[in-house]
């Protein structure tokens, strides 16, 4: 059998002491597909030469920016280099560190969301459209299997007509002025840094992603409230919304950081005219079925696991009653994200990647785009005294 060479990623951000840094490297890790060659992870000197100690790099793939990465790994040799750039920075490097990759050849993988406003989501997209490059945003939760599987039911008729769709995503980890000494809280609340929004930005665009992608609709008009608690905070810190899709149905989104208490209780439940279903991101191998007249199922994830979509049992690892959880969501994400830089490299320049840069099974640009219309549409509706405002359409 022909060896099966790894997929080479380089990072930027993610050194020392950045949370989401070391989550993206303990994913992608997880399926064997990829390494990890470079990295540009932190402006800091000494941060970053540690950091690059503490993964095992090459003394000479260890760079001072970001800038410097793309210009050396350039540069070499085209089975040495690196294939794809993860970029894990403050929001607001994520389009012009993408841009300038996608521009010099590589493949982007970037955390979300993927920029700070929508005419900056628009500018990338429009770099794709002219490129071979894919493009994979981290909304992690779109990794889980049950999501696949809630969002099958949905398309599969399971429910019926979609009515109702509520989603929260309650944490309580901003209750108090963490931004004073957390350096995560710090550029997350400062606009320069965040975007025009905070919570909503951070994970609100998280809840929006949810529902879009389980119901297979698009929200088009909310109207929304937004708060902020903690005093002298720049941006907001909680938020809620009434939400219309073109489907016809109708909802609630909720996102707070200042709930005490909770952890990361992201939760979705959709109801249509047969039967409802319930998904919680801190129980995420199950899936509670209300069928209209009859009593309620729970549909566990797991390898052979019965009633489950194709779809699902190809993100499963384990069986059932083995928890797969965080890192195995984003590491499905990678994994598809890596099969489809294998086959789009295979082809060569000739090769442009299906649906503008997008990898099966990962989200992509128009993810993004839709993220920052969200965005648009909660902060001119918690400023307006107008009752509904129309999220910008995000289709050409």
């Amino acid at each position: 059998m022909a060896k099966m060479n790894k997929v080479r990623m380089g990072m930027v951000g993610g050194g020392e002491g950045a949370f989401i840094g070391a989550v993206h490297r303990h994913a992608l890790a997880l399926d064997g597909q990829i390494e990890l060659v470079c990295g540009a992870f932190s402006r800091d000197e000494g941060n970053n030469q540690r950091t690059a100690d503490a993964l095992g790099l090459d003394e000479n793939r260890s760079y001072p920016s970001w800038e410097a990465l793309l210009k050396a790994e350039q540069a070499l040799p085209e089975d040495e280099r690196m294939q794809v750039l993860i970029i894990v920075t403050p929001n607001h490097l994520h389009v012009p560190i993408s841009i300038a990759a996608v521009e010099a050849g590589f493949h982007v993988f970037c955390e979300k969301p993927a920029a700070i406003s929508l005419e900056e989501a628009s500018r990338l997209k429009s770099t794709l459209k002219n490129s071979s490059a894919l493009y994979g945003l981290a909304h992690t939760y779109l990794g889980y299997p049950m999501v696949w599987q809630a969002q099958h039911m949905v398309s599969s008729g399971a429910l019926g007509t979609i009515r109702k769709v509520y989603v929260e995503y309650p944490q309580g980890w901003l209750s108090a002025n963490e931004e004073s000494h957390n350096k995560q809280a710090s550029w997350r609340t400062d606009p320069a840094q965040s975007g025009g929004s905070g919570c909503m930005g951070d994970i609100g665009t998280h809840a929006f992603g949810l529902v879009e992608f389980v119901l297979g609709q698009q929200v088009t008009s909310l109207c929304a409230e937004l708060q902020t608690h903690v005093e002298g905070r720049r941006l907001d810190d909680d938020g809620a919304a009434l939400i219309r899709t073109e489907g016809g149905a109708s909802g609630v989104l909720i996102a707070s950081q200042v709930c005490a208490g909770e952890e990361n209780a992201l939760k979705i439940r959709v109801y249509g005219d047969k039967g409802g279903i319930e998904w919680q991101q801190m129980e995420p191998n199950s899936i509670i079925y209300r069928p209209l007249g009859e009593p309620f199922q729970v549909l566990r994830a797991g390898m052979g696991q019965p009633g489950l979509c194709d779809e699902a049992t190809d993100r499963c690892r384990t069986p059932g009653g083995h928890p797969e959880g965080y890192l195995e969501a984003m590491a499905n994400l990678y994994s598809y994200f890596a099969k489809a830089v294998k086959a789009a490299d295979a082809d060569g320049a000739s090769h442009h990647a299906n649906a503008l840069g997008k990898a099966a099974g990962v989200p992509g640009i128009d993810s993004g785009l839709r993220g920052m219309a969200f965005i648009d549409a909660m902060l001119a509706s918690s400023g307006s005294e107008t009752k509904w405002h129309d999220v910008p359409s995000t289709n050409e």
